[in-house]
């Protein structure tokens, strides 16, 4: 359970008395209900007897611009403490669920909808084209689908803020409590008919314009001409440069240079530089655990889903991406002992190399151990075929999987080039003396240790970081209690877990596929070093995401990064922020790509500074501010108590809402009026799930490697990924399906159990969830056509493949399936929960609307204390 800090009331512990009200309210009662209303129709009285009409969002009136309120003559806050009697208004989906009341009579169906505000983004943004350009509105929402013209500004995919407007001062900075910062995702993927990146060369003569001698900040858009232009301007130090004879052009009447509609970094946010086009491309090694464990195991499969990879790997067309009949190859084996292959297409036959002293690794031979798959397949096939035949004979004893990974190190530093380790790891981890610290977790006062990584697995990491090494780790073996969570260093790489109770299932053998074919088919930049530079007046604080801290937070290295790969930058005020000016912010990724070549992906962004805070949170997005607290907060778990995170987050947001309420209401307000800026409706509900959610308020049945690895993937991901985390899809199915159905048109509802009709069929979709709910009075013809089972008594619950069955509803279903385990981050596994069995337990983490098994409060309370405490800040 979570404890309350001494100046915010814990809603999950709150006692059901009315709450003390400060001096400020007295005469305000404990409210039965909290509405909004748009001012177009008589607002509603939540709890009175008679029916009423269900309240819609839109503009504020009376000059409430950017709030929603209600007027005055309709009072909130009545007198009853407890859920009002009689008739109560319909909601969608059947009755409210016990875990969804509030305690003090809020309806919960009429609070800020996130679902509302994503279909509202939609309607404005779904099919049209956002123009990102210097002098622009605020961007889609990242769970919209639409298209962006890049027109100076770099694209929102690329570079997300919290808010698009700076306040001036950094006085008023902190007193808004909303964080200056950018969501930086250098290597997002762009949507289908959006133009790719243009790549210009460094070399001068062919038109290229170097950027600022001082500070090193790229050319943008945003560089001030002087002279006729001779020499221009840096927003980020305030430095001149001379321009080089080379590439001299004039400027216009508008200090505008002559060639600016040629050159992509004069006229985009967003561009590619081709720095060095002949470097070593990168390899691919396999690594695979053959003790004596692993032969009695699952062995053979493991080698029969890598040799389908192998066969399968083909021609990808596109950026960053190679001929993978090309890529070069390797393989290896362990136990206690290290196994390398000679694949030298000159033998007849591979060769095996045994290495007993791996303590000071030393190879043999350097020619082999890395070879193109058109010259090595045959010899792959071939091993791949013999490992499970082995029957023991190299299985005496169980290595570690940190064995293959500094061997595969030092191949790929022998040979000087990047590249990618897979680990096929089948022994059990045993927990060392240094980590059996973690498994007193759940009763140590002191959790912060568990996320910090031991010092053997962060030197590692800087090994691979170096190198450009990215670890893959795959576990068919792993206990949830006592042993030892090997995913500090993959993870730090830019790498992941991936972990299988057993492959004799359909559904693991599946998952183990598609994850081995992300790994290897997926984009990928190496050696990636990320330098972020922001205009005079503000400077980089802090970086948070999946990589080891640096002395400079401004500049970042990682082993690899990837198209989902997303990091956060704080910003902080060092000096007053010229209003003319504005704000300009670039981030310079130089990466190698698969091919070898060295590229330089730069991204800038103006955006408008002011001297009003309501300019500020005009200008903010609930899910930007989310994916930025969810990364700050998950990566301040190594250093702070998670009910210290808990209390501070509940206390930003509270006094964010304060601030608000205090310096931007354009009238006055009644203490009883629920007051929340135009953009950032759905912040309560992300910040409650946030706060409760595993990571920082574990429940009785979290697991420490579940924790660890949910942290771990989610300090990188992104926006869109992040929002659907934290507030997921919950879709009602038709009974009907069509062939043509798709996302858009199914009807999300709110994540909460009393959206939830027992005769329709609804799919929860999150980034590391695929949930089917099945209710009890689901007909039995749709069981049938669906499922191929007559009775819900007879469905089977838990992880499974839908039957491919010939009919438009199923059909539909799969088409649907596949459609949302595309666009996901990680591989996932459908799972059926049935109602009213102990599957549906599945399901609970995802209705974030209701109170939390492990003590998190439930979305009407949670608003309900963020509003009184707000009130009181207001004394």
């Amino acid at each position: 359970m979570d404890v309350p800090a001494a100046n915010y009331r814990d809603p999950s512990r709150c006692p059901q008395q009315r709450p003390q009200i400060t001096p400020a309210c007295a005469a305000v009662e404990a409210p039965s209900s909290v509405f909004m209303t748009d001012g177009s129709a008589p607002p509603l009285l939540l709890g009175g007897p008679c029916v009423q009409q269900q309240p819609g969002w839109g503009s504020s009136p009376h000059g409430f611009s950017g709030m929603f309120y209600v007027p005055n003559n309709w009072p909130l806050f009545c007198n009853d403490t407890q859920p009002p009697e009689g008739n109560s208004p319909q909601q969608e989906g059947g009755p409210v669920s016990p875990s969804s009341e509030s305690r003090y009579g809020l309806e919960p169906q009429l609070l800020p909808s996130a679902v509302q505000v994503m279909e509202q983004d939609k309607l404005e943004w779904e099919g049209r084209v956002f123009v990102s350009e210097p002098s622009f509105a605020l961007p889609p929402l990242a769970t919209t689908d639409c298209a962006v013209e890049d027109r100076g500004n770099a694209s929102p995919r690329f570079v997300r803020c919290t808010s698009y407007s700076f306040p001036c001062e950094g006085l008023a900075a902190q007193q808004s409590h909303v964080p200056l910062g950018a969501i930086v995702t250098p290597l997002a993927r762009l949507e289908e008919g959006e133009h790719p990146l243009p790549v210009c060369t460094r070399a001068l003569g062919k038109g290229h314009i170097p950027g600022c001698g001082e500070c090193g900040a790229y050319m943008c858009p945003f560089m001030a001409w002087q002279d006729c232009g001779q020499r221009f301007h840096c927003p980020f130090c305030g430095q001149l440069t001379e321009v080089p004879w080379q590439c001299y052009q004039p400027t216009d009447s508008q200090r505008q240079r002559a060639d600016s509609g040629q050159n992509p970094e004069l006229s985009l946010g967003s561009y590619e530089i081709l720095d060095n086009p002949a470097g070593e491309p990168a390899g691919l090694l396999l690594a695979v655990d053959v003790s004596a464990a692993a032969v009695r195991g699952q062995l053979d499969l493991i080698c029969e889903q890598l040799r389908s990879l192998l066969l399968g790997l083909s021609k990808n067309e596109g950026e960053g991406t190679m001929d993978q009949s090309d890529l070069r190859v390797g393989l290896m084996t362990y136990d206690k002992r290290l196994h390398l292959y000679d694949l030298s297409p000159a033998l007849s036959r591979p060769h095996m190399l045994v290495m007993t002293d791996h303590m000071e690794l030393e190879l043999p031979v350097c020619e082999g151990l890395l070879v193109p798959l058109k010259d090595c397949r045959d010899h792959l096939d071939s091993v791949l075929q013999q490992i499970p035949q082995l029957d023991g004979g190299l299985g005496d004893g169980s290595g570690s999987p940190d064995l293959p990974v500094r061997a595969g190190l030092h191949i790929l530093k022998t040979l000087g080039c990047p590249g990618k380790v897979l680990v096929f790891h089948s022994t059990p981890l045993i927990e060392d003396a240094v980590n059996q610290r973690s498994s007193g977790f759940f009763s140590s006062s002191q959790p912060k240790f568990l996320f910090q990584a031991p010092d053997s697995g962060i030197s590692l990491a800087k090994d691979c970081v170096s190198q450009g090494c990215c670890i893959h780790l795959f576990l068919f073996s792993m206990q949830d209690v006592g042993g030892a969570w090997p995913g500090y260093t993959p993870y730090l790489t830019g790498g992941g877990v991936f972990t299988y109770s057993s492959l004799q299932s359909k559904v693991n053998l599946e998952q183990l596929s598609r994850d081995l074919k992300r790994c290897v088919d997926k984009g990928t930049g190496y050696k990636a070093d990320l330098r972020v530079f922001v205009s005079k007046g503000l400077r980089v604080t802090r970086c948070y995401g999946g990589f080891i801290p640096g002395h400079d937070p401004a500049h970042i290295s990682m082993a690899t990064i990837d198209w989902h790969t997303t990091l956060a930058i704080e910003f902080t005020h060092c000096s007053s922020l010229d209003e003319q000016r504005g704000v300009i912010i670039q981030a310079a990724l130089s990466y190698t790509n698969a091919r070898g070549e060295r590229r330089v992906r730069v991204h800038s962004l103006a955006l408008h500074c002011s001297h009003h805070l309501m300019n500020t949170f005009r200008n903010c997005q609930a899910q930007t501010l989310l994916t930025f607290y969810c990364k700050k907060w998950y990566c301040n778990v190594l250093e702070r108590p998670l009910q210290e995170l808990r209390e501070e987050l509940q206390t930003e947001v509270t006094e964010a809402l304060a601030c608000y309420r205090k310096h931007c209401c354009s009238s006055a307000v009644t203490p009883g009026q629920l007051v929340l800026p135009q953009y950032l409706k759905a912040l309560p509900v992300y910040a409650n799930s946030l706060r409760k959610s595993e990571v920082l308020l574990p429940g009785l049945r979290s697991t420490v490697p579940h924790r660890l690895q949910m942290r771990s993937r989610l300090v990188t991901m992104d926006t869109r990924s992040t929002a659907l985390h934290f507030y997921p899809l919950l879709l009602r199915l038709p009974e009907r399906g069509q062939p043509q159905t798709k996302l858009c048109e199914l009807k999300a509802v709110r994540c909460s159990a009393g959206s939830l009709d027992p005769t329709d069929l609804y799919l929860a979709y999150g980034p590391l969830a695929l949930l089917l709910w099945v209710g009890r009075h689901v007909p039995n013809t749709v069981l049938k056509q669906l499922f191929n089972v007559t009775y819900f008594s007879l469905l089977p619950p838990g992880e499974t493949c839908l039957p491919v069955l010939d009919n438009p509803l199923s059909i539909c279903i799969r088409k649907l399936i596949e459609s949302l385990q595309s666009q996901a981050p990680y591989s996932l596994k459908l799972t059926v929960a049935k109602q009213g069995d102990v599957s549906e337990e599945a399901l609970h983490p995802l209705l974030v609307e209701d109170k939390s098994p492990n003590g998190g409060a439930s979305y009407a309370d949670f608003i309900y204390h963020l509003h009184i405490n707000s009130l009181r800040l207001m004394v």
